[in-house]
């Protein structure tokens, strides 16, 4: 059996290794256009920063190491330029020399991954462009930023994980750095309240935000920008995102989908049987929707990469059992910035009310890990649900500790098929310094039984002034002391504790509660509703409802995307 496998880095060499392990005989080439088949490109930027100290450690595996433990037939500075999928040959020309060779084929894995959209020209006397995706491009980034002055001026085009990425080390390296960034906040997944805390981070750290911004042009001035400003730069880290790179697929005749993907099934194979497809050039399943996306994760890359190796093998009669189909993809993912960790998985509130899906929404900003033990830090927690079914549609997290296993257990219970309600009764590892007898996790679980039951009913931050409007009366169940330190405007303030014995001091009509995160604006929820008052409860609470309408007052235009 002869496997052309174009591309290397996750998904090509996984699938390579993988084959490999099912079938020793296999003849087995990978052909990679760049000098370097497998190296770590989610560490690029930490080189940058200087976080990684060592080149060689990007450099995962080269084609010595490759052929000598694989037996592979690695052929660096190699491009595939065609398929002929009647005669079974791929097109390999030598990029050095311009030679084309006709190598034949029994199968094909595709592993060409994603390209950058409209990559900046370099001009004349202007700063240095690049964008941060290979190993050509760090050493491009490293040697212009070891001729800058000592106080270099860097602006970062696009707010996603690579920009924010880019940025921080960026920062890190002592370069004054401005993010530009076309939308309203980075990291457009997540929603706006959410973002506050992103903004913030960025800001604390001195970062210059252009938001709502596009590059227009880029001469020795600096980089001139729509808005008529211009922001001088001696180096300029294009991270406007990417694109499936797709285009030896579609002229081989190979079927795309609608987000400009190559169309695959569940075992990863293209339009032709004998080809398969996998990594960022691919469309996914989306897990929410059941409709094709692009999700360009790497772990996705790796896992599809082995499925299509298992599909080969087993097609060749090497496998006992039926391949494992891939399954839907989520999007979960996860990036830095500075002390901050962000994450997410599924649908964001934003992308639910796009698409007229119904959903309810819970926030909750419960500590780390228990409260007295020292070093607790406040996460920053939301929740989708469908509030037909209980499912999970989507969640974020935002924190500075134990973020990233909040939202893998998440991420773990809605591929599972687990519900927002069930949360709460998940069995999860506790000590004070790691957790809380009541997980975060388990929290969400609970407020998101509370609604589904009905126990409570919940007011999201950007709906408040609407029910302010219809006659409702904000009450804050907060202490003095904390009503004085910062308030919704026109909020009545009567603490929790004081509420049984003063009670008639309420004014008519409805009522809606909230404490700092929530907690307390349940508890008073209850006890006003058992004393025959129309009562519910501000989600997330203060800070939720806080870092929501700054961001409003911040960009006015942002009403349209809440409301």
């Amino acid at each position: 059996m002869r496997v052309v496998i174009i591309g290397g880095v996750a998904g090509g060499m996984s699938a390579a290794t993988r084959l490999r392990r099912l079938d020793e005989h296999a003849e087995i080439i990978v052909v990679e256009q760049g000098e370097h088949v497998s190296f770590a490109n989610c560490g690029l930027p930490y080189y940058v920063g200087g976080v990684i100290a060592e080149r060689e450690s990007l450099l995962l595996q080269t084609p010595e190491s490759l052929r000598a433990r694989f037996a592979l037939d690695v052929r660096t500075g190699s491009e595939a330029v065609a398929i002929d999928r009647d005669a079974r040959t791929v097109s390999i020309r030598d990029v050095h020399t311009g030679t084309v060779v006709d190598e034949p084929y029994d199968h094909v894995v595709l592993a060409t991954g994603a390209a950058s959209r409209d990559v900046f020209e370099q001009t004349l006397g202007g700063p240095v462009v690049s964008t941060l995706r290979t190993i050509d491009d760090v050493d491009r980034i490293t040697l212009a930023l070891a001729n800058l002055p000592d106080a270099g001026r860097a602006v970062v085009v696009g707010g996603g994980f690579i920009g924010i990425e880019a940025v921080e080390n960026l920062v890190h390296r002592g370069l004054a750095v401005t993010l530009v960034q076309h939308g309203p906040h980075p990291l457009s997944p997540l929603d706006v309240e959410m973002a506050a805390l992103v903004v913030d981070e960025l800001q604390a750290h001195g970062v210059d935000l252009r938001l709502r911004a596009s590059v227009e042009s880029m001469d020795a001035e600096g980089v001139h920008l729509d808005d008529g400003t211009t922001v001088a730069a001696d180096i300029v880290i294009d991270a406007r995102g990417v694109r499936p790179a797709a285009s030896l697929a579609v002229s081989a005749g190979l079927v795309t989908g609608p987000t400009g993907g190559i169309a695959v099934d569940a075992l990863q194979r293209t339009s032709d049987p004998r080809i398969f497809a996998v990594g960022d050039g691919v469309e996914k399943v989306d897990a929410v929707s059941a409709e094709p996306t692009l999700v360009t994760m790497a772990g996705l890359a790796n896992r599809h990469g082995r499925t299509a190796a298992d599909a080969i093998a087993a097609d060749a009669g090497l496998l006992d059992a039926h391949p494992a189909d891939a399954l839907p993809a989520l999007g979960t993912a996860i990036v830095g910035v500075f002390d901050l960790a962000v994450a997410m998985t599924g649908w964001s509130e934003k992308r639910l009310r796009d698409a007229a899906r119904a959903h309810r929404v819970i926030h909750a900003h419960p500590a780390d890990h228990a409260g007295y033990y020292p070093g607790a830090e406040r996460l920053t927690m939301k929740l989708l649900v469908d509030p037909s079914t209980d499912l999970i549609l989507g969640a974020q997290v935002v924190g500075r500790r134990g973020v990233d296993k909040r939202i893998d257990v998440i991420a773990t219970a809605m591929q599972a098929g687990l519900t927002a309600s069930q949360l709460s009764r998940l069995e999860l590892a506790y000590a004070p310094q790691f957790g809380s007898a009541k997980d975060p996790v388990n929290m969400l679980g609970y407020i998101a039984d509370n609604a589904a039951t009905g126990l409570t009913d919940g007011v999201q931050w950007h709906d408040l002034s609407a029910a302010v409007v219809s006659g409702a009366t904000v009450l804050d169940v907060r202490s003095a002391g904390e009503h004085a330190a910062g308030a919704i405007p026109g909020s009545v303030n009567i603490s929790v504790d004081e509420l049984r014995s003063r009670l008639d001091e309420l004014p008519a009509g409805e009522l809606i509660v909230h404490c700092q995160v929530g907690q307390r604006g349940h508890t008073a929820v209850r006890l006003l509703r058992q004393h025959g008052r129309e009562a519910r409860n501000l989600d997330g609470g203060y800070l939720t409802w806080a870092a929501g309408t700054r961001m409003l007052a911040a960009d006015r235009t942002l009403e349209k995307e809440t409301v």
